[in-house]
């Protein structure tokens, strides 16, 4: 709006894509994976002078991210640590967990880190690696992306209205759900109240407000933390403090006012979304 545009919300009447969507429910609350690709990739196809590229999930993304890992792993060095045992990263789409843990997982894979960790976290609401199946489907709910095998929750799986952020996706990166697939990356789902508690108690201690994506793990690393202190094991935890809360502030009122539910996405929901999957010949 600052710079001219005009910002409509999705699902929109204003493609094909979007009206369907109203179609089958005028009150749906939309989606970010599912819907708003959709609505995106046709309007880019109906301009000649308009390209389209997602922005996660898919490889080069991974690739572009892993800068991440790469400056990470040479803070280590400058903290005098040559090793990670435990590298934690919210995990939606995916790219922002492998933008941190893939260049750490090349150590591991190359020997020199065999024991490092790796633990995904995502919302209990949208538990795509803990619950989804790991199957061919598209990345979004009219099938205009590229069918990828990657853990997914079905292309129509609609969210709820949580705030977890960008942690909302129905699919998981194919190379994040290949890794998890072969037993490499272990992930972990949380509900939405103990995240923001974990975020409230970083802030108090770390003077930072987190954005909710980034508090997802926060809580796990704060539990891997507290393992430690149980078994006396010293471990070097990393994870990525991916983004700040300051256009989340509202989500914060909520959770202070208690008026954040709990929500578990129910399997039935989950089995019934998956249905729909692509044939694969």
């Amino acid at each position: 709006m600052l710079g001219g545009a005009d910002c409509v919300a999705s699902p929109s009447s204003e493609t094909n894509a979007g009206r369907a969507m109203l179609g089958l429910d005028p009150e749906t609350s939309g989606s970010l994976g599912g819907m708003a690709i959709s609505e995106a990739v046709e309007d880019a196809a109906s301009h000649a002078n308009t390209n389209y590229t997602l922005g996660s999930v898919l490889n080069h993304v991974c690739l572009h991210q892993s800068v991440i890992g790469l400056e990470t792993l040479e803070q280590l060095k400058m903290a005098g640590e040559e090793t990670a045992d435990v590298v934690v990263g919210c995990a939606g789409g995916g790219s922002n967990f492998a933008g941190l843990a893939f260049p750490f997982m090349r150590e591991r894979l190359a020997g020199r880190m065999p024991d490092c960790q790796f633990i995904a976290t995502e919302p209990s609401a949208c538990p795509t690696l803990t619950k989804g199946l790991y199957a061919y489907d598209f990345g979004d709910v009219s099938g205009y992306t590229p069918i990828m095998q990657m853990y997914t929750l079905g292309h129509g799986f609609v969210p709820p209205s949580i705030h977890a952020g960008g942690l909302r996706y129905h699919g998981m990166a194919p190379l994040v759900s290949l890794l998890h697939h072969e037993g490499l990356v272990d992930s972990v789902s949380c509900h939405q109240n103990e995240v923001f508690a974990a975020a409230v108690a970083f802030c108090r201690s770390e003077g930072i407000i987190v954005a909710p994506e980034s508090a997802h793990a926060i809580k796990t690393v704060m539990d891997v933390a507290s393992e430690c202190t149980r078994t006396g094991e010293a471990k070097t935890i990393v994870f990525n403090c991916s983004g700040h809360g300051n256009f989340d502030l509202s989500s914060y009122e909520a959770y202070f006012a208690g008026a954040l539910p709990d929500y578990e996405y129910p399997a039935e929901l989950i089995a019934a979304s998956l249905k729909d999957l692509p044939a694969i010949h």
